[in-house]
């Protein structure tokens, strides 16, 4: 609404966008406030007509390359319905609005494993634990707690060993994300998979353990579709990754040359870091010792347990050396896409 309209003319515009906010701009788009109809009746109780006395000039607001997760958690914060958004101009782009959203909320746990040493990053790991770098301004660890609030999951548990006091004391108890965190204390190195063990709820729908270094734009409710479908036990996240064998490849027999590929790719599918386990899987965890994932899996193997893959083609990086943090950081600054493409 431009500022230059009376106090009827506001009650019309609120009537006609069915918000329950108007937001003010002058001639130029700039944002000058808003009026809720709330405003409107206290100003009809009070008899006030006055326009520009009711207009509040300082709500909360946030800028248009704000997330839809930031601007859920914000509004959780300060517990409002809606949120004008803005340019680094202050011109009035959107009112974004809790209506607008398509609530959903999984009923299935998330276990991120944090408590590994991230040896191999040298010294930018020796004051801080891996999962606590930052990538794009943020903690790895909270960029991929917002990529599942972003699709409805809000019970987090945190495995934590490592440096786990500054985890601990960055999340706290969730609820500055709206969500709910407990953690995971490892006494001891219990690899990537034993501290499933030190679960004490049961749980009762499957359950999803990612790395706490591993990053991916992936939609975690189809994930959990294609678990339930195939009705596996276990399903693990693989990735297509390709090497380039730098010479030319001979084959022979009996000294004679059969064939002559020259720089040959091969092609593998590759563990991603990121599961989906049964409630009765987590039960068969071995407690306080030394289990990796890998050996769970191989595990099911013997007890003629169904184990199934889910081919990952959206954006994914395990940041596990220097280099791959340097990119990480690079890559943050490109818009990433999830693919909609059935496995």
């Amino acid at each position: 609404m431009n500022e230059s309209l009376d106090f009827f003319d506001a009650i019309k515009k609120l009537d006609e966008n069915g918000t329950g906010v108007l937001p003010v701009v002058d001639s130029k788009g700039r944002f000058l406030g808003i009026i809720t109809d709330g405003d409107i009746r206290r100003a009809i109780l009070n008899k006030d007509f006055n326009l520009e006395s009711i207009i509040n000039r300082h709500p909360y607001k946030l800028y248009v390359d704000s997330t839809i997760d930031e601007r859920l958690i914000y509004l959780k914060q300060v517990k409002r319905r809606h949120l004008p958004i803005v340019d680094k101009e202050n011109i009035l782009i959107d009112v974004f609005t809790l209506d607008s959203v398509d609530f959903r909320v999984m009923p299935n746990a998330v276990v991120l494993m944090a408590g590994g040493l991230g040896s191999r990053l040298g010294e930018l790991t020796e004051a801080t634990p891996k999962p606590m770098l930052t990538v794009g301004g943020r903690p790895i660890l909270e960029e991929i707690l917002f990529s599942f609030i972003e699709f409805g999951f809000h019970k987090f548990y945190i495995s934590v060993n490592y440096k786990k006091e500054i985890i601990m004391d960055y999340f706290g108890d969730g609820s500055r994300w709206g969500v709910n965190i407990e953690y995971l204390v490892e006494n001891k190195r219990l690899g990537t998979a034993g501290s499933l063990s030190l679960l004490r709820e049961k749980q009762l729908n499957p359950l999803i353990v990612v790395n706490g270094d591993v990053m991916a734009s992936l939609d975690f409710v189809k994930l959990l579709k294609h678990h339930k479908e195939h009705k596996s036990k276990v399903t693990m996240c693989v990735r297509e990754y390709e090497h380039t064998i730098p010479y030319g490849v001979v084959q022979i027999n009996n000294s004679e040359i059969v064939s002559i590929k020259e720089k040959p790719k091969m092609s593998f599918k590759i563990n991603t870091g990121i599961y989906v386990l049964d409630p009765d899987v987590i039960e068969r965890v071995p407690r306080n010792v030394f289990y990796d994932m890998t050996t769970l899996f191989h595990d099911m193997e013997k007890y003629d347990q169904k184990r199934c893959a889910y081919v990952l083609r959206e954006y994914w990086i395990d940041i596990g050396s220097k280099d791959d943090y340097q990119r990480a950081n690079r890559e943050s600054l490109i818009p990433k896409k999830i693919d909609n493409n059935e496995n």
